[in-house]
């Protein structure tokens, strides 16, 4: 659930969601009070109406008639009534609510004033369903009692607006996703075409086509590529030139060394010449990088370290391999021998041997090579991958490394999409946990 909440799309929505949920319920506490207010004041005037139309019918009528009119236009929560005083006394528990209703009375009848208008509650307690009683003076002295009774008001239902508010939701997040997901596709594209790169695809053209900044961007990428290509071929060009002009002395200084007639510093300088041959060519690998112009294939990981381990048998070195007999994955075979002959190497030269453990997975399948020599401090374990990085107990020229074995394999390792890890085993001894991909990173 984290991680999924780290992609752009689910925050983007999270907000949208947010954000709209909080303008919705505004908007719908706005439009509330707004309606709220406006029916009070419709209603305020339409009581009003009412009222002023009882007491002009009764004033029409002679007195005797005045409370049988009074009563026939009684009804609903009006309850009127003719008498030679006033009812009504101002003020009491909830009467404030009522000054509204004086105003559309003054109003609807300016020749009233202030002392033909009383307006007082009539509550004897919270249930008590007479809300106001309400006197109007008549032109003859004598008045119109009114009482106001609660209608029956029972509470609207909110099961609308609930459903309005998902309906809304569902809504945004279909909508938020579609164009989220319309937005990030060139991004996507994007880390493909890096991955690709990075694994050996020669060239991977990204679309030229969105909006500006996205078709900038990909120009951008596509120049950078060009520009990559460029400085890896000048580069390879430069290393095939350093590689013969540096072998080719070396090898007249060897076959010279070998024609001196003191055998003892022939041999000496023949091995020192060596020497120089194997770090020219290691280094050369190195500055080299995990060659991309092998194709990625399937090959039998199970089969290729069976072969380096029977190699490291046949030289006299304590080998063994655990696993199942064949495991297919997608790879580069002369880069992964290389790579593993490199850690299979420093197992057993400075681990006495080197234990082996396939470990088939998908989509990672892992390679566990385990040795039991000194094992490496753990403050110097990130360092030693490193070039020309070495333990000087046990890693030193004399043993016959340069420290570029474990910067190879990681450059061969990273370029398969995969890791490289390295631990000292509690029993003692190195173990190094090699994690590829067992199917090749295709196009997104």
């Amino acid at each position: 659930m984290k991680r999924w909440f780290n992609s752009l799309a689910a925050r983007t929505v999270l907000l949208m969601l947010i954000g709209v949920g909080i303008v919705h319920v505004a908007s719908l506490y706005a439009y509330q009070h707004a309606l709220d207010r406006e029916m009070s004041l419709a209603n305020e005037a339409r009581l009003a109406d009412r009222l002023l139309t009882i007491r002009r019918s009764v004033m029409r009528v002679v007195p005797a008639e005045r409370e049988n009119v009074a009563h026939e236009l009684s009804g609903g929560p009006v309850e009127a009534h003719w008498s030679a005083t006033e009812r009504a006394r101002p003020g009491g528990p909830g009467a404030e609510a009522w000054q509204g209703l004086h105003v559309r009375l003054r109003e609807q009848a300016p020749e009233l004033v202030d002392e033909d208008i009383i307006i007082g509650a009539n509550r004897k307690a919270e249930t008590d369903p007479h809300l106001v009683l309400i006197s109007l003076r008549l032109p003859d002295e004598s008045w119109i009692n009114i009482t106001l009774f609660a209608p029956d008001a029972r509470p609207q239902s909110t099961h609308g607006t609930w459903v309005s508010t998902s309906l809304m939701a569902l809504g945004v997040v279909a909508i938020s996703v579609l164009v989220i997901g319309w937005m990030t596709t060139p991004i996507r594209r994007f880390a493909a075409a890096a991955r690709l790169l990075y694994h050996g695809t020669d060239r991977v053209e990204v679309p030229e086509t969105g909006p500006q900044e996205i078709r900038d961007a990909a120009v951008a990428f596509n120049e950078m590529q060009a520009r990559i290509r460029t400085l890896m071929a000048t580069r390879t060009q430069t290393l095939a030139a350093v590689s013969h002009d540096l072998k080719t002395p070396l090898t007249r200084m060897r076959l010279r060394a070998e024609a001196l007639t003191e055998r003892a510093q022939a041999e000496g300088l023949v091995a020192d010449i060596r020497d120089m041959e194997r770090m020219l060519d290691q280094t050369l690998a190195h500055l080299r990088g995990d060659r991309k112009d092998e194709a990625t294939r399937p090959l039998d990981l199970a089969a290729l370290l069976a072969t380096l381990a029977n190699q490291a048998t046949d030289q006299g070195a304590a080998a063994s391999l655990a696993g199942p007999a064949t495991l297919v994955i997608d790879g580069r075979p002369l880069a992964l021998k290389r790579a593993f002959g490199n850690l299979i190497d420093n197992a057993v030269k400075y681990g006495g041997g080197a234990e082996i453990t396939i470990m088939a997975g998908d989509p990672v399948v892992a390679v566990r090579l385990a040795d039991a020599g000194p094992g490496i401090p753990e403050d110097r374990m990130a360092e030693m991958f490193e070039p020309f990085t070495r333990l000087e107990a046990s890693r030193s020229r004399e043993t016959g490394g340069f420290g570029l074995g474990l910067s190879i394999a990681r450059d061969i390792i990273e370029g398969h999409g995969g890791s490289i890890t390295l631990e000292n085993r509690r029993e003692g001894g190195l173990l190094v946990t090699v994690r590829l991909p067992r199917h090749a990173a295709g196009p997104a």
